[in-house]
């Protein structure tokens, strides 16, 4: 099992108010988060619930993607509704997960009605976690499965669990000088209706609090012990190491309890990775495959005084760039053999 840096009390205290300024996606009425982290290895998934249906979009800006039923999203298109969203550890080993994800919503009676049966749509979005421990061990339908056993309406546990289990931030200077990414999550309410997120961030790039324009979590200097900026390192003439392409990746899901078409959740879904932009820098790189989806579960009508269009678009890059540094302000260190990331409350 990999070693885990623990932290103080008071730290601990700090995330808990933390947590509560910052709110969660189950914040959003009709939206339930499930995490299964697997004990073998830092790895795991994460599913996002929506019994009763939701209208998504959705939009992959990273050129390195690994994700399923993408395409039924596209307004042009017959689906109109999903019933979860898997984000997975495990590179495309990992979209294996989504099938455990149907197999439990069908026992429940939970899905499209094709007459025949009845069918839960899944997509799935998934990022790559193999350097961390035995890579022949990834997420797959039975850890799915586990997932959605797991989901609640609670607020969900954030770093080193489910599909941030595994996730590392900063590597474009070599996986040695790399830093522990994780999940978050984090929820903003307007005139009544509330926008959330969860992100899972194993970016190849610095994460950045967009308040403060400090670097959180990313690539360390050679000596390990002092964040590099990854940024100003690439334009004064810093060579990158070599890549495999699509070894990093940024996923996540926006939901809001606004009734959208699937045109608004599709634009939701694009003007959401401007929070990313605003959290991560460099950010969809040809080696990131960074994926958001869009989920509307249609409980609050936009009416009256309730927010437009703009004002959920400027929600939604909000909580997501929240989301992305809690992500790796939760994350804790792992040690595994000789390799070690450092969480970013270790370089203070």
């Amino acid at each position: 099992m990999p070693e885990q840096s623990s932290s103080p009390t008071s730290r601990a205290r700090a995330g808990n108010d933390a947590r509560r300024d910052a709110g969660a996606i189950t914040d959003v009425a009709g939206i339930e988060v499930g995490h299964f982290s697997d004990t073998r290895r830092p790895t795991g998934c994460t599913v996002i619930i929506a019994r009763d249906g939701a209208v998504a979009g959705v939009d992959v800006r990273g050129a390195a993607p690994g994700t399923r039923e993408t395409d039924l999203l596209a307004p042009g298109n017959l689906v109109q509704q999903v019933h979860a969203v898997m984000l997975a550890g495990g590179s495309a080993w990992g979209l294996a997960a989504a099938d455990g994800a149907m197999r439990w919503l069908e026992e429940r009676g939970v899905g499209l009605d094709v007459r025949f049966g009845t069918l839960p749509i899944v997509p799935a979005a998934v990022l790559f976690d193999l350097p961390v421990g035995d890579a022949r061990i990834r997420p797959d339908a039975a850890a799915g499965y586990a997932a959605c056993e797991a989901a609640s309406g609670a607020a969900p546990a954030e770093g080193n669990v489910g599909a941030g289990s595994g996730a590392l931030v900063g590597k474009l200077f070599g996986l040695h000088r790399a830093m522990k990414g994780g999940i978050g999550s984090a929820s903003v309410t307007v005139n009544g209706v509330t926008v959330g997120a969860l992100i899972a961030c194993n970016a190849l790039g610095d994460v950045i609090d967009a308040d403060t324009a400090q670097i959180v979590a990313g690539a360390r200097t050679e000596d390990g012990h002092a964040l590099l900026d990854t940024r100003r390192a690439l334009l004064r003439g810093d060579l990158p190491k070599p890549l495999l392409a699509g070894t990093n990746t940024t996923i996540g899901v926006i939901a809001t309890d606004a009734v959208l078409t699937k045109v608004q959740a599709n634009r939701l879904a694009t003007v959401a990775h401007d929070g990313l932009a605003r959290a991560i820098n460099p950010v969809h790189t040809m080696s990131d495959g960074d994926t958001l989806f869009a989920l509307a579960t249609g409980r609050v009508r936009l009416e009256g005084d309730a927010p437009g269009m703009t004002v959920l678009s400027t929600m939604a890059a909000e909580v997501v760039a929240i989301a992305t540094v809690r992500a790796a302000r939760a994350a804790r260190s792992v040690r595994i053999g000789e390799s070690y990331f450092p969480c970013a409350s270790d370089l203070g």
